[in-house]
């Protein structure tokens, strides 16, 4: 069983993958890789997300980082965004992901602070 899916929106976010993954594999949590554009690949991410058996989602994700939000619109489990520094500094990702509508929450960690998302990712599998 997955306990954490892992979606990145693009190879380009490989640095910050490897940080989430390194933690995930330190604290021993069970986890799946995916690489999926919630641009241009909307029906790959939907896919992705419904049939995964995880308990919680990380979404990686720069620019306008949709991402994460499409995630937790196409689940009730805990969604993890993580925003990536491409342009102005990562404030426009990190904006996208902080605001989401109510009733469609994500949890967001700092700009390219991906270990934060795993750890995080932890806490919610000890609860």
């Amino acid at each position: 069983m997955t306990e954490v899916m892992v979606i990145a929106g693009s190879k380009s976010d490989e640095k910050i993958v490897e940080n989430v993954t390194k933690v995930l594999k330190e604290e021993g949590v069970k986890f799946r890789l995916e690489y999926a554009s919630a641009h241009r690949e909307p029906e790959r991410v939907n896919k992705i997300v419904k049939g995964s058996d995880a308990k919680v989602f990380i979404a990686i994700a720069g620019l306008s980082a949709a991402l994460p939000g499409v995630v937790a619109s196409l689940t009730k489990k805990p969604v993890i965004g993580v925003p990536v520094d491409s342009k102005i500094g990562g404030l426009d990702a990190l904006l996208s992901i902080v605001q989401m509508p109510k009733g469609v929450p994500v949890a967001t960690v700092g700009i390219d602070n991906g270990q934060n998302a795993a750890y995080l990712a932890k806490r919610i599998l000890d609860a």
